[in-house]
């Protein structure tokens, strides 16, 4: 159980994750204790215990974060809730982020957002700059995340910059020592948090009578009734916008960046995918045309990479539930009040359902996974309800990374490119460094008719 109160937190901050959880599950099996950020916790490591707490044995099992976590999101946030709350508003996050009701209208958009974030890297790569590639695709996944969820013409630029700022700040304490004492990580992330709620609520105060934006989930969120009539406070609507975008945010630029890593590391592999990315260019006119929806859902390989990313790299290595009653699962006795852990790490790392699970390869994601082996979203009524547009935004930026970006390497990795580091979710370390080259023609802006620049 490590240290009091401290438990075994450091200890699974400054390691591998894959380290971490393995010894453990090796000396103690599938079922083990251990504690972590001040609250004891069983760790449940086997795909059946998984379905266990999330599907089939949900009722005995509630949604918690500890409370430091819940701080920082907002205690209002659905991932916090069951029951009628979390189900009502799940449907309306859903709504707004289903891949033909909405999705598929924000396409064009989110190529334009995408073009805009590799003039950035284009300005790097005319001085063969090194640049942090997750503090890059951060800013992208974080401008889709808020298109997503309030829309391009509600949040204007210096409002943009403030939400950007703070993030960044609650981003930083999130995994931090949970101390509220003034010149900490977490103390920071507080006051950054209690500004968040002031800007997201000055937002939804004016577009209250704003009746035009009904398909956005801050427009779903203003309209939301219960069964009694009853409507969201502004907290509680702050709460869950807040929450979807930092879940947005930095999960997104994780795998993004995971997946040019693993591409990187292997130039056969990613001379497969340009070559499938370039076929659908040239349909395009050379990139004259804008991506359209039916070429973006028939990408097979770079789907099959991205699959095989979020398998490798486990952007979510566990979720949080609590025990509202003594749990009895094949022996084990799990008390009322203790955090449980499904642990979708070590699953998907498993040689049992990933024959070596170590080698990054595509091929095995040719046929579905065995059920409750790879839960890279999650699983039951908890599951992410914006994986759909998780996956649009990666595959469409990779489209159009390796289309511009096609000279030579493309990008190159500085350093070993070895290690792990939370961000707070698991990124490689220092964000992998790398330069990014342009094809011959630098100079010429880069070409598609979605680019609004």
């Amino acid at each position: 159980m490590g240290w009091p109160y401290v438990g075994e937190t450091l200890q699974l901050y400054s390691q591998h994750p894959n380290l971490f959880f393995a010894t453990r599950k090796k000396r103690y099996g599938d079922v083990f204790k251990t504690s972590i950020l001040g609250c004891p916790c069983v760790v449940l490591a086997s795909p059946d215990a998984a379905r266990f707490v999330l599907v089939t044995g949900s009722h005995l099992f509630k949604p918690t974060y500890p409370r430091t976590k819940e701080m920082l999101i907002g205690k209002s946030a659905l991932f916090f809730h069951q029951g009628h709350y979390h189900s009502r508003l799940k449907t309306l996050v859903r709504a707004s982020l289903s891949p033909h009701r909405r999705l598929r209208h924000l396409t064009p958009r989110i190529q334009s957002l995408a073009l805009s974030s590799l003039h950035s890297l284009a300005a790097s790569a005319a001085s063969a700059a090194v640049v942090s590639t997750f503090h890059e695709l951060k800013k992208y996944s974080f401008d889709v995340a808020v298109l997503a969820v309030f829309g391009e013409v509600v949040v204007d630029p210096r409002c943009k910059r403030e939400l950007s700022r703070d993030y960044g700040i609650v981003e930083k304490g999130y995994n931090s020592f949970p101390t509220r004492i003034p010149g900490t990580a977490y103390h920071a992330a507080v006051s950054a948090r209690k500004r968040l709620g002031e800007i997201v609520r000055e937002i939804i105060t004016r577009e209250r009578n704003n009746k035009e934006k009904k398909g956005l989930l801050l427009g779903q969120l203003l309209d939301f009734k219960d069964g009694e009539g009853g409507t969201l406070t502004d907290e509680e609507i702050a709460d869950n916008l807040i929450g979807v975008v930092f879940a947005a945010r930095d999960t997104t630029a994780s795998v993004l960046t995971w997946v040019l890593k693993f591409l990187a590391d292997d130039r056969k592999l990613l001379e497969a995918v340009k070559a499938e990315q370039m076929a659908i260019y040239e349909a395009n006119e050379g990139g004259g045309e804008c991506l359209t929806w039916g070429q973006i859902r028939n990408m097979p390989l770079t789907y099959r990479v991205i699959m095989e990313s979020l398998r490798m790299a486990s952007i979510i290595s566990f979720t949080f539930r609590e025990a509202v009653a003594d749990v009895e699962y094949k022996g084990y006795l799990i008390p009322k009040g203790w955090k449980v852990m499904p642990l979708f790490r070590n699953i998907h790392h498993s040689p049992e359902f990933f024959p070596d699970p170590q080698k990054f390869d595509p091929s095995r994601f040719e046929v579905p996974p065995r059920p409750n082996t790879f839960m890279p979203f999650g699983n039951g009524s908890h599951a992410c309800p914006g994986n759909e547009l998780a996956k649009l935004e990666v595959l469409i930026f990779l489209h159009h990374l390796l289309t511009n970006f096609r000279y030579l390497q493309t990008w190159e990795v500085v350093g070993k490119g070895n290690g792990v580091q939370y961000s707070p979710f698991p990124v490689p370390l220092e964000g992998l460094p790398a330069r990014f080259w342009r094809e011959p023609r630098s100079s010429t802006p880069l070409k598609h008719s979605c680019n609004p620049f």
